[in-house]
């Protein structure tokens, strides 16, 4: 059973502007970027208890060849995505979109 999901304005926004970067470098890796981001996704929706928690009741998926994580949050059969995130930030500013 698919768990119900919500994407707040900011994660889409993560998204939008690592598409755009991605579209920049080559024709199409923005395109390929989505489709990895929407697999990962739908992947925690299948089974949002599979990742680790990281940070209180928040979790964090790896999206495949690309480096970013999905931070969510799970309750109840809703899985709400916070942040779509490039591995390489400061860590406070994923941990900021939970305050």
């Amino acid at each position: 059973m698919f768990a119900n999901l919500i994407i707040v304005p900011e994660a889409h926004l993560d998204v939008d502007e690592a598409y755009g970067w991605y579209e920049e470098r080559r024709f199409g890796l923005g395109e390929e970027f989505l489709c990895c981001v929407d697999s990962c996704v739908q992947t925690i929706c299948k089974t949002p208890n599979l990742y680790p928690i990281i940070h209180e009741q928040y979790r964090r998926a790896l999206v495949r060849r690309f480096p970013y994580s999905v931070f969510y949050e799970y309750t109840v059969s809703c899985v709400t995505v916070y942040s779509i995130f490039h591995t390489s930030q400061e860590p406070m500013k994923w941990q900021s979109r939970f305050m």
